[in-house]
């Protein structure tokens, strides 16, 4: 098992990040363009727990894949959690996590993952999908620290 986690102060009211991060439609603003990232399926414009989530996004080596998250955990303003429900990896868990602090609004995002296919996902995640992952979280970082701290 693999984590990536990644945290971000905003000079922005917690209402106003949580409104951006729970809105499903926002994944396609967040999500750097050559993944070709696609949501297919119909999409609410608030976010419930057990919501499923259907797109297809472009990886390297893998080509075009289907993914299908769940959300859960939602306590709004606080936390939510997207678990993959069918994908391109073995295990998909990602933790959203929104604090009050001094310095701003904390947002903390830990994934935990496991490729597929065993020692070969292993060597794989060591030569490419770890950096492939920073690589999408940074872009996620510049884009909303452009939308809330310029």
């Amino acid at each position: 098992m693999y984590q990536l986690n990644q945290e971000q102060i905003f000079h922005a009211p917690v209402e106003e990040v949580w409104e951006f991060i729970s809105r499903p439609e926002n994944l396609n603003t967040i999500t750097p363009p050559e993944l070709d990232f696609e949501i297919i399926s119909e999409v609410p414009d608030k976010m419930y727990n057990g919501l499923l989530i259907q797109y297809k996004v472009k990886l390297p080596l893998l080509g075009i894949s289907d993914w299908v998250t769940e959300i859960k955990h939602i306590i709004p303003h606080r936390q939510f959690i997207d678990e993959q429900r069918i994908g391109p990896y073995s295990f998909w868990y990602h933790f959203h996590g929104l604090e009050k602090t001094e310095e701003g609004v904390k947002m903390t995002d830990q994934v935990s993952y496991l490729p597929p296919y065993g020692i070969l996902g292993k060597i794989a995640n060591k030569l490419l999908i770890r950096r492939q992952l920073e690589v999408i979280f940074t872009h996620r970082y510049e884009i909303l620290e452009n939308r809330f701290n310029t």
